[in-house]
């Protein structure tokens, strides 16, 4: 059996993405008191490979592996031989040797793609330049938790049209969502997501659009969504695009644009004052903590799928 990994919100298929949201709101009602069955990597160890600094994805993808009944193994790249010009492949290789799962926190999408071509065990996107997956599970959990479905809902992402938000319209579509980012001109998301979203919207009865005023997208939004204006590797960027995306900024104006009983999300850290008030996160819309907390519930419910059997080959433990 081959390994299946989860690089792209599309490598699940919409019925797939939806079981997995209905594992994830099991495993958080019984998470205190979890059945037997819970526990998908009993004996297994997973590695957790961080190229990128990391707060919740670390705490949440550790705590979950161990819920799960498995060994997390943490490990700093620029530590390893990674750091020091081992091949992408090399790594793969010998980590499939050692644990049954690698999890990878990276830059560019094609060291991710490299890793799971060389990988005999699954490999997780837990972050890269181009999506943030496992973010947008959570997001869709912490949605449907509050508004029973997600079919016909409209989330409006205000910022720059970045791995969030790539991974919100691919994700949104296959939930049948209609996902509207409004961002500056030139800081838009890659056209062939926003392509690819409408064509999986076409059955699911999803739409990506891309817009640039705030207040329109906003009008009548069931979720108002932002991330941070700089992303990692952008912090040179910060001033130039504090300049350019203030008309971006999720504060009470827009909120009151949207429905009344609007749901208001970041992805965390937030930088309060720049692209989101404080007013706003901390007030009765916002669902930001609940987001955070999902990640831990969405994630292990996406191991425990991967490792459904016949999903992988084994891992390191068996050869």
């Amino acid at each position: 059996m081959t390994a299946r990994h989860f690089l792209l919100d599309t490598d699940l298929t919409s019925a797939e993405q939806a079981a997995v949201l209905d594992l994830a709101d099991a495993l958080k009602a019984r998470r205190r008191a979890p059945d037997p069955a819970d526990r998908a990597l009993a004996g297994r160890s997973v590695a957790l490979l961080f190229e990128k600094p990391s707060t919740r994805t670390r705490l949440s993808f550790d705590v979950g592996v161990a819920e799960l009944g498995g060994h997390p193994v943490v490990i700093d790249a620029a530590s390893t031989q990674l750091g020091r010009g081992e091949t992408i492949e090399d790594t793969a290789a010998v980590l499939s040797r050692y644990v049954d799962a690698i999890v990878v926190r990276t830059f560019a999408q094609d060291r991710l793609e490299r890793l799971a071509a060389a990988a005999s065990v699954p490999v997780v996107n837990a972050l890269s330049d181009h999506a943030h997956p496992c973010q947008a599970l959570a997001d869709l959990q912490t949605i449907r938790e509050r508004r029973g479905h997600l079919t016909g809902l409209t989330l409006t992402y205000l910022g720059d049209g970045n791995n969030v938000a790539h991974s919100l319209l691919l994700a949104g579509a296959l939930a049948g969502m209609r996902v509207h980012v409004a961002s500056p001109p030139g800081y838009e998301p890659f056209e062939q997501v926003v392509r690819h979203a409408n064509e999986i919207g076409a059955a699911t009865g999803g739409e990506a659009l891309v817009m640039h005023d705030a207040l329109e997208a906003a009008a009548g939004a069931d979720v108002l969504y932002t991330d941070v204006w700089a992303s990692m590797g952008q912090e040179g960027e910060s001033d130039s695009r504090s300049l350019v995306f203030q008309p971006y900024r999720l504060d009470e104006k827009v909120v009151e644009a949207a429905r009344p009983d609007v749901l208001v999300m970041h992805c965390l850290p937030a930088h309060r004052e720049l692209e989101i008030s404080s007013a706003v996160i901390d007030g009765p819309h916002s669902v930001v903590f609940d987001q955070a907390e999902n990640r831990l519930h969405a994630q292990k419910a996406l191991l425990s799928t991967l490792f459904a059997e016949g999903a992988v080959s084994g891992g390191g433990a068996s050869r």
